[in-house]
């Protein structure tokens, strides 16, 4: 068996597909995104798929150590991306060449479901408690929210204020048992991340998210002296060399590798032991389309450190096309009672609606993430 040929397709909202080709007929869909730089990853495929066309996509290891390994300059968000989103599409062509799910094929089964949460609110986080009010009724455990606007280096106390009030409302409707994600989205600077994580742990959220940016991590220590909040990070480091310092630094209690950054199934499963090693859980990232999802629960579901998913449906980027728009089974990622049974079909298990795909790739995106501003006129993280 052979690769005879890589197909993208940029779909909205803002998600690119690639399909992967073999001289047999079988196929294999990833999902290679940066989310605001879908064009730049769609060329950094094109450019490896030289080293793809007519080799055995079988040979997940090797392909993966040649895309990575065979160029002097290595790593990033843009690389990592390109490299994930192809090794996605090779385990769906062998999954369904041995026929059987890829978790099968990395150790077996270690649960029947996992646990998944669903997004409130927005960039600009509104409206939270009614809208927490509905993942309850739809049968959600867990809900995550961004914790804050625009915040400054030292900001004022109304600031920190609005953010206790939204969660304090979030906990009153949802009760004491439902897990509250607090995002902070890197948006947040270390003496600010100091005041808000010891201000947020009487409302007992179920973690804190990148309360630094990535590059800041070593803030982590002192920020972990603040609070007895799990701390979660991750969907930004890339390959398990970008998780070994977090890991050994030893102030995260939860990662958050992302399936279509981190470099794949394969890589993310080795992320995982390596946590696991720490006595770190996983609760991989994914704000995305339905075959980075896919990819992430064939990881859940055999790795034994995996407590909870991050799925799509109905987040606020999601304007025009949703989650289960480019699936033919639309009832394959069925929630009940806040969790996702176990994916049966061989390779990633799901099927792909690629005559959608192909009519929504000639609408297309170009998806840019807003840029913001603090009062002074000063670039602010988003």
């Amino acid at each position: 068996m052979k690769i005879t040929n890589l197909t993208l397709y940029k779909v909205p909202p803002r998600w690119l597909f690639l399909k992967i080709e073999t001289d047999n007929g079988l196929e294999g869909w990833g999902e290679p995104i940066v989310e605001g730089r879908a064009s730049t990853v769609e060329a950094c495929v094109k450019e490896l798929s030289d080293y793809l066309i007519g080799q055995d996509p079988r040979k997940i290891e090797d392909l993966f150590q040649v895309m990575y390994r065979g160029g002097f300059y290595r790593g990033g968000p843009i690389m990592m991306s390109a490299i994930s989103g192809i090794e996605q599409a090779l385990w769906d062509i062998k999954g369904k060449f041995y026929n059987m799910p890829v978790y099968e094929m990395l150790g077996g089964a270690a649960r029947d479901k996992i646990r998944v949460y669903s997004w409130i609110g927005g960039d600009r986080p509104s409206d939270v408690a009614s809208a927490a009010k509905e993942k309850i009724d739809a049968g959600f455990t867990a809900v995550k929210m961004n914790a804050t606007e625009e915040m400054d280096y030292i900001d004022n106390f109304s600031s920190v204020e609005s953010v206790l009030n939204r969660i304090a409302a979030v906990r009153e409707v949802v009760g004491k048992d439902m897990g509250i994600g607090i995002d902070f989205h890197g948006r947040v600077h270390k003496t600010m991340a100091k005041i808000l994580a010891k201000e947020l742990e009487p409302y007992r959220p179920m973690f804190i998210e990148e309360p630094v940016l990535p590059e800041n991590n070593e803030a982590l220590r002192e920020i972990a002296r603040y609070t007895s909040t799990p701390i979660a990070t991750g969907e930004r480091q890339y390959t398990r060399w970008g998780f070994k310092q977090l890991l050994m630094d030893g102030y995260v209690d939860i990662i958050q590798p992302d399936v279509s950054h981190a470099g794949g199934i394969l890589e993310m499963k080795k992320i995982a032991a390596m946590a696991e090693a720490f006595d770190v859980a996983v609760a991989p990232h994914c704000p995305l389309g339905p075959i980075a999802l896919a990819s992430c629960l064939q990881v859940d579901f055999c790795t034994p450190n995996a407590i909870i998913q991050e799925q799509s449906l109905g987040i606020h980027y999601n304007q025009g096309s949703d989650l289960l728009d480019y699936v033919k089974d639309r009832s394959v990622f069925k929630y009940e009672d806040g969790y996702v049974k176990i994916l049966e079909g061989p390779g990633l298990g799901i099927e792909v609606d690629e005559e959608h795909v192909k009519e929504m790739a000639k609408i297309g995106h170009d998806w840019k993430n807003p840029i913001w501003r603090n009062k002074d006129g000063s670039i602010a993280e988003w």
